[in-house]
């Protein structure tokens, strides 16, 4: 995803600010003579530990039912009881609540890209994040109704799915006791885990090969995942995979091997770039993009400068840069001082900014002159004229809307549609953006079959 279609996912717990707040709302009480409870519930967060979550409040009722993103087993049980004149609720956080059994509504019809959540939680507990504390432990979707989901939206002739998960990549599915025992895999080289290894289970690689069979003609995506969890296998299948997306998200969240320590990271700046040179010896032209924070707890200029240095290093093609804010319930909240003034973090992350975009312009500028295959989301937000889309590394692609030949038929010419893969010569770029010329319209297997 680029920068907006990621930002829900990533805003939600890290420890970057501006983050998104809880996505729940509590409605009016309806007072005495209505005929229904009212509700707060989908993300409403759970109260403070020990805290009534009606603590505070008038007399006056404002809500019957108050329910957690987990609790919607719970509601029968919460509306029986809001319905006997009590107020309700049920904020915990459940240990394997995947809503595997709930198949998500597309609202939109006709859309070209989905996404697909695959897991919930994380067990990474970095210093700075709270995301363990508000959405719980990692659990993950059993492969079947995964894959039932995938074909599903195939079937509604979706042309791009993204596999979502707080830490997508350390997927593990036990729900097929035949595996319980399987090995655990090991990490990338020089990273580390604050808890024991996990044996057990169907991992990330099985699944991935799984969903890139369904449909040849479907490119697949994930997001996001941590560093550690990135084993050889899991590299080969994307290299070999025509549908299987040549891009990574690898979060490094700073350059410095101090700064990563305190936020528990578990690797080094040596064995993070040990990673990135592995990953593009394993992938060739892989694109790579990153989450940055700015200012955290005792960063000196120096490690600050060593975060500018990576970026040099590296050269990502799509980045994530925040200030760092401190969260409640998060071990920096506990344990480390948010003594980076905020004038400092406001400078430093502008830094960054500008590091980032001249290198990622410079990454872009070598796509100058070849052809690139895109997937058309449809017309360009700033001229009718144009239609927009994004080639394999997710960088966004925009070209003329014109009469294209079609690389499989030899009838008459037509436009292309949102949906349609088009082949793109690159004419220029800028650090966001590619330019390009139309050639032809095509298919994802004819286009990597002439690769």
């Amino acid at each position: 995803m680029a920068a907006g279609r990621n930002a829900a996912l990533r805003g939600g717990g890290s420890g970057g600010a501006p983050l998104s707040a809880h996505g729940g709302a509590a409605l009016p009480g309806r007072g005495h003579g209505a005929r229904g409870p009212s509700a707060a519930g989908g993300g409403a967060a759970p109260p403070a530990r020990g805290r009534s979550p009606h603590r505070g409040r008038s007399p006056h009722r404002v809500v019957d039912v108050v329910a957690g993103p987990d609790a919607y087993r719970d509601l029968p049980r919460l509306l029986a009881v809001a319905e006997s004149g009590q107020q309700a609720a049920n904020v915990l956080l459940s240990l394997d609540e995947t809503y595997a059994d709930i198949l998500p509504v597309q609202t939109s019809a006709g859309g070209t890209t989905a996404f697909v959540s695959i897991m919930r939680g994380c067990d990474n507990m970095c210093s700075y994040c709270i995301v363990p504390f508000t959405r719980g432990r990692e659990r993950s979707r059993p492969i079947a109704s995964i894959l039932q989901e995938v074909k599903m939206l195939s079937d509604q002739g979706v042309k791009e799915v993204t596999l979502l998960g707080q830490n997508v990549n350390s997927f593990r599915d036990l729900s097929e006791v035949q595996f319980q025992s399987v090995a655990a895999p090991g990490l990338s080289r020089g990273f580390s885990t604050v808890y024991k290894a996990k044996p057990g289970g169907l991992r990330f690689s099985h699944l991935l090969d799984q969903v890139s069979r369904i449909d040849p003609e479907m490119r697949i995506r994930f997001t996001s995942p941590h560093p550690k969890d990135f084993p050889d296998e899991v590299l080969q299948l994307i290299q070999e995979r025509h549908n299987i997306c040549k891009q990574l998200h690898l979060p490094a969240q700073s350059g410095s091997t101090r700064v990563l320590e305190a936020m528990r990271r578990g690797y080094t700046r040596e064995a993070y770039l040990e990673l990135v040179h592995h990953v593009r010896d394993s992938i060739p032209g892989v694109s790579l993009s990153s989450d940055f924070i700015a200012g955290f707890c005792g960063e000196t200029e120096e490690d600050h400068l060593q975060t500018v240095s990576l970026l040099r290093e590296v050269r990502y093609n799509v980045g994530f840069l925040f200030a760092y804010s401190m969260r409640q319930k998060t071990r920096a909240h506990h344990r480390l001082q948010d003594d980076v003034p905020t004038d400092v973090k406001k400078r430093r992350l502008e830094q960054l900014i500008a590091t980032f975009r001249e290198e990622a312009a410079r990454a872009n500028a070598a796509l100058v002159g070849q052809a690139q295959l895109v997937l058309v989301e449809g017309p360009s937000k700033r001229s009718a004229s144009e239609l927009c889309g994004r080639n394999d590394g997710n960088i966004k692609v925009i070209f003329p809307d014109a009469e294209l030949e079609d690389a499989a038929e030899h009838g008459a010419p037509g436009r292309a549609q949102p949906g349609d893969y088009v082949m793109v010569k690159v004419t220029s770029a800028s650090s966001q953006t590619l330019r390009g010329v139309p050639l032809c319209r095509t298919s994802l297997s004819r286009a990597a079959a002439s690769h």
